[in-house]
């Protein structure tokens, strides 16, 4: 297999039965946020979830933005690194870009509060697949260069975002192929 430049994105779910400290901190303030961000949209009281926040005013949907700020702390104490995903060797995995994402919640309800993290990785280069593993090594690497490498299981909630086929006799700059974006 000739090498590829990928990015990876890994999507780690939060809620009610979550039990990491990280994740408990961020379930708790960002449903804290979501109680006191969604008035804005519920003045009179007449609604209870989020999916009827965004039926009744669709400018709800801007509280995935303004519920992140409330984990942008925690995220920031990760130190680019992504819970949950580790190689073969147990190293956490760097990542580049975290997006938050309120999937439901409900105001009389903290159970029903359900969230995601997308922590999306740099340009990796796919050296080659073996199995379910990816062998990677950080960056854009040459065929003919050594590369210091390591292996990532493929498994839930993990993803490529975005793939492209290096060709090796021109060596062309790095266009991204995107994958649902």
């Amino acid at each position: 297999m000739g090498r590829a430049l990928i990015k990876l994105v890994y999507k780690q779910l939060i809620n009610a039965s979550s039990t990491g400290m990280f994740e408990r901190d961020v379930f708790k303030a960002t449903y804290n946020e979501f109680k006191l961000k969604s008035q804005t949209y519920n003045m009179e009281g007449k609604f209870k979830t989020f999916t009827e926040l965004k039926a009744n005013d669709g400018r709800a949907n801007s509280l995935h933005y303004k519920i992140s700020f409330a984990a942008a702390y925690f995220i920031e104490g990760l130190n680019n690194r992504i819970p949950e995903l580790v190689d073969n060797l147990g190293d956490a995995i760097a990542f580049d870009v975290a997006k938050f994402e309120l999937i439901q919640s409900d105001l009389t309800d903290s159970k029903a509060h359900n969230l995601a993290i997308n922590y999306s990785t740099d340009i990796l280069t796919l050296c080659d697949i073996v199995g379910e593993y990816l062998i990677l090594a950080k960056g854009d690497v040459g065929l003919t260069e050594p590369a210091e490498t390591f292996v990532l299981k493929l498994q839930p909630n993990l993803s490529i975002s975005e793939f492209h086929i290096v060709d090796q006799s021109t060596r062309n700059t790095y266009v991204p192929i995107h994958a649902n974006n």
